[in-house]
């Protein structure tokens, strides 16, 4: 075996048969099932996604999972013209506004806890005001007004009313997206925030996810803002999701608000 890649959830080993092996860090089987019951469900599409062939239990008791490779060139090492880049995010985002979510879509947990209430918007501000307790204490020094902040997102979040509902991936980013020339082959990296939600949700993290830290990132947002805009998302709610994310992930990486996600998660609350 050969491993060819590691993050945050596991390390994943290429198979030599079309097939990765992925060890999982800290999920058990019946954490995983979830995610293979969504990753099933998912429709054919213009890219391909992941499917999880099977799932065992290592001698420590966590899950390790057999699932198909995908191949491709990762966008931010395809050296692809930022047009055609910036197409493809908006290729990956519309796709999935036509997807409707199943029932696996609601039972997935979104950042390994139960998401789903009565509606979406509820559910969501729901999991903000969880995640804003956890950051509280860094927020407070950093963003000022953040208790009105905070309450003025939820309230809104709460009130929201969302007609049709797609399958979300949540992280779509670079690194996420493998190339095959100019086209999308396909999409990595499911689970994290994945659920059934509103399309403009994905387009608003999607564009502020193309280029979090370059010098060019806020022009690259804002082309892309533009673009989902013109395509029928709202500005406002794009603004909107994008601060809930900012306090849901703030700390997620570094609960002591050391790191450069969390600067740029205030960044999103305060411009």
């Amino acid at each position: 075996m050969e491993l060819i890649g590691q993050g945050m959830e596991g390390a994943v080993y290429d198979l030599g048969d079309g097939t990765v092996r992925k060890i999982w860090f800290d999920r058990r089987p019946d954490d995983v099932r979830p995610l293979k019951a969504f990753l099933d469900e998912l429709p054919e599409l213009p890219f391909r996604t992941p499917r999880i062939r099977e799932i065992t239990t290592g001698a420590n008791g966590l899950a390790i999972s057999v699932e198909d490779k995908l191949t491709g060139v990762p966008l931010n090492e395809a050296g692809l013209p930022e047009e055609h880049a910036l197409d493809a995010f908006v290729t990956v985002v519309e796709a999935l506004r036509s997807v409707h979510p199943g029932p696996a879509s609601n039972a997935l947990p979104v950042i390994s806890q139960p998401f789903w209430q009565d509606t979406w918007g509820r559910s969501l501000a729901a999991l903000v005001r969880r995640r804003a307790a956890a950051a509280r204490k860094h927020f407070e020094r950093d963003v000022p007004d953040f208790d009105d902040r905070l309450d003025h997102i939820t309230t809104q979040l709460d009130q929201l009313q969302i007609g049709e509902l797609s399958v979300v991936h949540g992280d779509i980013c670079p690194p996420n997206v493998l190339m095959d020339g100019s086209r999308v082959a396909a999409v990595l990296d499911w689970g994290f925030l994945s659920t059934a939600g509103d399309s403009t949700f994905e387009a608003s993290l999607a564009a502020g996810f193309f280029d979090m830290y370059g010098p060019d990132a806020r022009r690259l947002d804002d082309l892309l803002v533009d673009r989902f805009e013109k395509l029928g998302h709202d500005r406002e709610r794009m603004r909107l999701y994008r601060q809930a994310y900012a306090i849901v992930t703030a700390t997620i990486y570094d609960e002591n608000a050391g790191d450069g996600h969390y600067v740029w998660c205030v960044n999103q609350l305060i411009r």
